[in-house]
């Protein structure tokens, strides 16, 4: 499955974060938003990314637009990872990967011999119309979080 691209329409669905809050797209419309697909709470990467969005917040906040990080962790994990790096933004639980395969970025992976599925680390921004203003996919960590603002910026 291919994922969206610039000009298309957010997939529709409606995913709990780490609180129990639905989100869906009706849900935000009006407000543009991020969601960013990672593998793994608590692991160096993901961790990287995460705080990178985190340290951004207040340039985010400050144009109105919402962040989520979106993994295959349960709610109890996502809290940890919350209050270990005191993230302050939404973790929204996309067990067995459905938000993921919607997005075209549940992917087959490959470690240590084995296949399994998983979230390709991928963004997609999406304007307060629920268009898909860009989409970000193999991202690197380091500094994606400022990427994400520049794009904001140029828009």
């Amino acid at each position: 499955m291919t994922h969206p691209t610039a000009g298309d329409d957010v997939p529709p669905f409606q995913v709990e974060d780490e609180t129990g809050q639905v989100w869906s797209p009706e849900e935000l419309e009006g407000t543009p938003f991020v969601l960013f697909f990672y593998p793994r709470d608590d692991t160096p990467g993901c961790t990287k990314e995460a705080c990178g969005f985190q340290d951004a917040m207040g340039a985010f906040n400050e144009i109105g637009v919402r962040v989520f990080g979106v993994s295959d962790d349960d709610a109890n994990s996502h809290i940890k990872f919350k209050e270990k790096y005191d993230l302050d933004f939404p973790l929204l639980v996309d067990e067995g990967g459905k938000l993921a395969e919607a997005f075209g970025v549940w992917i087959k992976k490959k470690m240590f011999g084995n296949e399994f599925y998983g979230t390709q680390r991928s963004t997609f921004l999406i304007d307060a119309e629920g268009t898909i203003q860009e989409a970000w996919t193999n991202v690197n960590p380091e500094g994606h979080a400022q990427e994400v603002l520049e794009a904001l910026e140029k828009a």
